[in-house]
């Protein structure tokens, strides 16, 4: 081996090491080869040798002195010559280490693909106008919205415009932003653009091919390949890519002159990164339009709270239909039923209840020639109970949560076993309805395939389509069918059709969950299953089995989304829960809480809530003894609203002095976690 010199200028980098482990997040010196000194260039990644193994780094910086006393290694190579770690890649990674309470490290194996060298001999060179040919879009649809083209003016002028979005009912989303992402990349500017799914992202880029070629657009989802990925993360590193959409990690794309960011149905859980720290891809690209100076957009058709609150901060401002466009595009809303009942019984005498609403609404729309769309929370068969006499939904006298037959043997099987609360797990012995006092008891089979079969008898000359689990249909002709779908399966209408009306049923099943985010999650999925079907002038109704003095329902009939969002906001303002406070949850053993709580340095107002028992379905990171560890439990700290990193600085520190000390009790912590339990 050839004898390695310092480079002749600035010897000395400093580099990060991916190795996820907190105490070590930080730069470490080493020297520079000669050899290596044209390469060796600040973002780049190299080969260390650390602890004896070798490991991959970025290099942060170079200097010519070291602080360090002793005699420093040399990197051992330079792994690309691309710096695929900017100075706003390395601003946002820190931005959000400190606000997740994470490690960059971490971050960093999100936001940049791993490298392969074949990638790097692709065609990085020609200019994005060189790639296809492109067509001026029509911005008009814009204009349907309050201040929408002065929206869009600023967006084409390069000013920092940001906005909530309500998207009118039935309006092609896809196109609307495709034509002004396109707007925006013909005057030079970047578009980043993150939707929940593949569904969506097909959607947005067949959108997109209206008016750019196939390869000026890239495309970053979790079904593209190491090797395409990071070719197409070097092809926005590099300039060439200035229409970027994906899911969420393509909010960490390099789009260099970033003028445009959007960010469609920001509640939805396929947003936040599964992997620690837990990174809301809304976070992401909130942070890159403050840091980067880029106009931002939060679309859908309904509103979460988070963007309510930048909305009443003043940080970002409505862009809502017009009360004209509203009218003259949302269907009729209509709600029947007692709270949580089913909407098919009546029909053909099944275990389910339909109204004469319900019944209309389906006839009409069959006998006009359009499909009919059932949402359905469940796939398959869900047997629950409910009163015998007035066949409101049996709840828990302890906890509200729903009853069912844990042992049941049938389908309809009216008894097997004692009703046992679904949440608590208490047997309820005595039950007694809650609306009419009385003690009977009958079993409700719920379902997308229960469903299906009772439709099919109520009207036997229909075509039954079923979309959900591990079969979701796309799309469906304009033609007279009952499509029963779970939330996010509904398939469309081809041609740009529309349902003829949309049965939305079992809504116990949604609102009745022991979920902070219920409510806000139940009026999105109610609020994309009514944009598909057509409006009231054409006969288009949404049949919603809900009691009408549900205050979320009179939002719904109103198509009130802003008002919605805003008293969610404010009932997570009365209860203190995120977004209204900063809130964070560590999980972990009893040993392992207490210690952590003597190494952090929390905020003075920081409150203490817990522990308590980890919320079902949720267990340890890792291989977890209960029996030497005990039971493991969850701590939650809230903070008031103040500077984002504050709570997250200080738990950043304190897992690093409890990672320095090789604690190995499992231990995780989230920052306003989507779910809290």
């Amino acid at each position: 081996m050839p004898k390695k010199t310092p480079a002749a200028h600035q010897p000395v980098a400093r580099v990060l090491p991916l190795l996820g482990v907190a105490h070590l997040d930080r730069a470490f010196d080493y020297l520079i080869d000669e050899t290596d000194s044209e390469a060796a260039q600040p973002g780049v990644r190299v080969r260390i040798r650390f602890n004896g193994r070798l490991v991959d780094a970025i290099l942060l910086a170079r200097g010519s002195e070291s602080e360090f006393d002793g005699s420093l290694r040399y990197i051992d190579r330079v792994i690309s010559p691309y710096p695929v770690y900017t100075p706003a890649m390395s601003a946002l990674v820190e931005s959000l280490a400190a606000r997740y309470g994470g490690v960059r490290s971490d971050i960093i194996r999100t936001a940049i693909p791993s490298r392969h060298a074949k990638a790097e001999e692709a065609d990085l060179d020609t200019p994005w106008e060189e790639l296809g040919t492109t067509e001026h879009p029509d911005l008009s649809a814009w204009s349907s919205y309050l201040h929408g083209e002065s929206f869009v003016d600023s967006v084409l002028e390069g000013h920092i415009a940001r906005a909530a979005w309500q998207i009118t009912p039935g309006a092609d989303w896809a196109d609307a932003l495709a034509a002004l992402g396109t707007s925006v990349a013909l005057k030079g500017g970047g578009v980043l653009i993150v939707v929940p799914d593949q569904r969506d992202l097909d959607c947005l880029e067949a959108a997109f091919r209206q008016y750019v070629s196939a390869k000026q657009i890239t495309v970053l989802a979790h079904s593209t390949g190491p090797q395409a990925r990071y070719r197409r993360y070097l092809s926005a590193l590099t300039g060439q890519s200035r229409i970027v959409i994906g899911t969420r990690s393509a909010a960490f794309a390099p789009v260099r002159d970033l003028q445009l960011a959007v960010i469609l149905n920001d509640g939805d859980d396929n947003l936040v990164d599964n992997l620690k720290p837990y990174v809301h891809a809304r976070e992401v690209l909130s942070t890159r339009s403050a840091q980067e100076r880029c106009s931002l957009v939060l679309a859908g058709h309904s509103r979460t709270a988070e963007a309510q609150l930048l909305v009443e901060s003043g940080w970002a401002h409505d862009l809502v239909p017009t009360d004209e466009a509203l009218a003259a595009s949302r269907p009729d809303i209509v709600p029947v039923g007692p709270f949580g009942v089913n909407l098919t019984r009546q029909m053909q005498g099944g275990t389910t209840s339909v109204s004469g609403p319900a019944f209309q609404a389906t006839r009409a729309a069959l006998d006009r020639g359009e499909p009919v769309l059932v949402q359905v929370p469940r796939k398959g068969y869900a047997p629950i109970l409910a009163c015998g006499h007035c066949t409101s939904p049996a709840r828990c006298r302890h906890c509200n949560g729903p009853l069912g037959l844990p042992s049941a043997g049938g389908h309809d099987s009216q008894s097997a076993s004692l009703p046992t609360c679904r949440w608590c797990g208490r047997v309820d012995t005595h039950f007694r309805c809650s609306d009419c006092g009385s003690p009977r008891l009958r079993a409700i089979v719920l379902g997308s395939e229960r469903t299906a079969e009772e439709m099919g008898r109520a009207f036997p000359q229909t075509r039954v389509i079923q979309s959900g689990g591990s079969k979701v249909i796309d799309e469906i002709a304009q033609e007279p069918a009952l499509v029963i779908a779970t939330p996010g399966a509904e398939p469309r209408v081809a041609d740009g059709g529309h349902y003829g009306a949309a049965l939305l049923v079992e809504t116990g099943a949604l609102l009745g969950r022991q979920d902070l985010r219920a409510t806000e999650d139940t009026l999105a999925k109610w609020a994309a299953a009514a944009t598909l079907v057509c409006s009231a002038d054409n006969g288009g109704a949404v049949v919603v089995a809900a009691d009408e003095q549900l205050p979320l329902i009179h939002y719904f009939v109103r198509w009130d989304m802003v008002g919605a969002a805003a008293a969610e906001l404010q009932a997570r303002r009365d209860v203190r829960f995120p977004p209204a406070v900063h809130m964070a949850a560590i999980d972990g053993a009893d040993a392992s809480l207490d210690a952590f709580l003597e190494l952090a340095e929390l905020p003075n107002h920081a409150e203490l809530l817990g522990p308590v028992p980890l919320p079902p379905g949720v267990s340890l990171p890792g291989d977890y003894d209960r029996e030497r560890g005990g039971e493991p439990q969850r701590l939650l700290v809230r903070t008031p609203l103040g500077p984002r990193a504050e709570l997250g600085t200080a738990l950043r520190t304190a897992n690093a002095v409890r990672s320095a000390r090789k604690d190995v009790l499992p231990l995780r912590i989230a920052v306003d976690p989507i779910n809290i339990g």
